[in-house]
């Protein structure tokens, strides 16, 4: 066959040819490409051989206006096969690196990583198939490809199951290598993408992103980092607005369920038997309207976590299944007689005193001790009134872009009442009146006149207490405990026999003045 006649036939080269040889031909029909083609790193070449022994090569050319971007490892002892894939690869924009055995592979992806590698089966001191294990461990994000003479069904389906991307016979399935490792490719790429999310995932939910330097905020997150690190089941307790959902969310996005599913219910949502269904799932029949089986939450939080929120409202009858699923780790579906096993973190949440629930018997004891394993109560805003203007600051950022405005600030006013403001839902209420104001205000300032008329017309409580009302004698006699204890708020909380909290929300909405601070 005379090839440079084809060529000359055929400059547009709008198709491909196909052409035998001995095995040394196809270095010299590369040759006689480039001296036709002067672009010919827009030529994409794919080796095609079209007999089981290796002394006969086939090659398929074709015009590729794309480059390819990416790292190649080629791992395969016959160095002309090696040399011959190589170049056909860089063509297609791939940096190449090439070993002949594993060792030698295994050093080249210390000094380098592959995205995509190539490997023969049998090469002189490793089995490709066992070589796949021993690279996917330090070098997970990698896809590799098998090439091999002589496949046979155990190995590939050995290899697929070890991690390998695809497994392939030389010489029935060469012409498939470009778009394969263009296909690999594509997965990495994805892989990337997805990993890059989850990591936006994870520093949206970071704990550095909890707003507040107050002490009491301070030491709430302060058990809960060192709780994430852990499996143990988080009980999460305060009043209702004060962050719970975010806490849970910051303990599993840093945790080692990280990157498992975050599935959150809120249990004062659905009736009984809803509830149920919800979490647990059922069998298609179990109720009328049941047509078909359903996944519940349980399962869907597998290996990862399931946030029960405000636990204290969940029905008793069901308190008893998720007792089981605590103790051991097991549960059955409503309809079915089928116990499933799983994998799941707990973290409860609640605005009740279960501790009182449990002697009015509304809530069971055993399930209390058990989501009672680490405890974290939740700080009020009223006890941390100093982080309010930098949470103010944040929803004022948000609900400006929101709405398209520019506010920048607010006036010394709005900060003022908003401290002074008896805050009963929390940081959920403060954050609906900063979303009302941005809407209301046309300048590029928070005004008082914004803020609902409630706020406006606040008044300074402690200036109007009365020398003979029971407010006056409780902040009195708070004052004269803490002169007693030189400034020390735990004693001083121990004496009053009241919580901590609670003395720092008395010590703030009094104004109470201490000695050194």
């Amino acid at each position: 066959m005379n090839i440079e006649r084809i060529f000359k036939k055929n400059k547009d080269v709008n198709c491909g040819f196909l052409w035998h040889h001995r095995c040394d031909a196809p270095f010299r029909f590369l040759s006689i490409i480039e001296l036709w083609f002067p672009f010919q790193n827009n030529i994409t070449f794919a080796c095609n051989p079209k007999s089981r022994l290796q002394n006969k090569l086939a090659l398929i050319f074709k015009i590729n206006n794309s480059m390819a971007e990416g790292t190649i490892l080629i791992i395969d002892d016959e160095e002309k096969l090696r040399s011959l894939l190589a170049r056909i690869l860089r063509l297609e924009g791939y940096a190449i690196s090439e070993a002949a055995t594993a060792n030698q592979a295994l050093r080249s992806l210390e000094k380098e990583e592959a995205e995509v590698i190539l490997c023969d089966v049998k090469l002189p001191d490793a089995n490709g198939v066992k070589l796949i294990t021993q690279i996917k461990q330090k070098h997970p994000a990698a896809e590799m490809i098998l090439l091999t003479a002589y496949g046979n069904i155990p190995d590939g389906v050995q290899a697929i199951k070890n991690g390998a991307f695809d497994y392939i016979i030389k010489g029935d399935d060469n012409d498939k290598i470009i778009p394969l490792v263009s296909r690999a490719f594509e997965k990495v790429q994805l892989q990337k993408r997805i990993y890059q999310l989850e990591q936006k995932i994870g520093k949206r939910y970071s704990f550095e992103n909890i707003l507040g330097s107050s002490a009491q905020i301070r030491h709430s997150i302060s058990l809960a980092k060192k709780v994430s690190a852990t499996d143990a089941t988080v009980l999460l307790t305060g009043e209702t607005g004060t962050g719970k959902e975010v806490f849970a969310q910051a303990i599993h996005y840093n945790s080692k369920r990280a990157q498992q599913n975050f599935v959150a219910v809120n249990c004062s949502s659905f009736s009984k038997e809803l509830l149920e269904s919800e979490i647990f799932g059922h069998k298609a029949g179990a109720f009328t309207g049941a047509i078909k089986d359903k996944k519940g939450l349980m399962e869907e939080a597998d290996k990862g976590t399931l946030f029960l929120d405000e636990i204290g409202e969940m029905p008793l009858e069901l308190q008893a299944k998720l007792l089981r699923v605590l103790e051991a780790k097991e549960f059955i579906k409503v309809g079915d007689t089928k116990t499933l096993k799983v994998d799941v973190r707990i973290i409860a949440a609640t605005n009740k005193d279960l501790e009182n629930e449990v002697k009015e018997n509304r809530f069971r004891e055993d399930l209390f001790y058990r989501l009672n394993v680490f405890a974290i109560e939740l700080p009020s805003l009223n006890e941390r009134k100093e982080d309010i203007p930098a949470l103010t600051e944040f929803f004022m950022q948000t609900f400006a872009a929101k709405v398209g405005k520019n506010i920048t600030r607010a006036e010394a006013g709005v900060l003022k009442l908003l401290q002074q403001h008896n805050w009963k839902g929390n940081i959920r209420e403060l954050k609906n009146v900063i979303e009302r104001a941005c809407i209301l205000v046309d300048g590029n300032e928070l005004t008082v006149e914004s803020l609902p008329l409630e706020l406006q017309a606040v008044n300074n409580k402690q200036s109007s207490l009365s020398d003979f009302s029971l407010e006056n004698v409780e902040k009195r006699h708070i004052q004269r405990v803490l002169n007693y204890t030189k400034g020390n708020k735990t004693e001083t909380a121990r004496l009053l026999n009241i919580g901590l909290t609670t003395l720092y929300r008395k010590i703030e909405e009094y104004g109470i003045k201490i000695s050194g601070e």
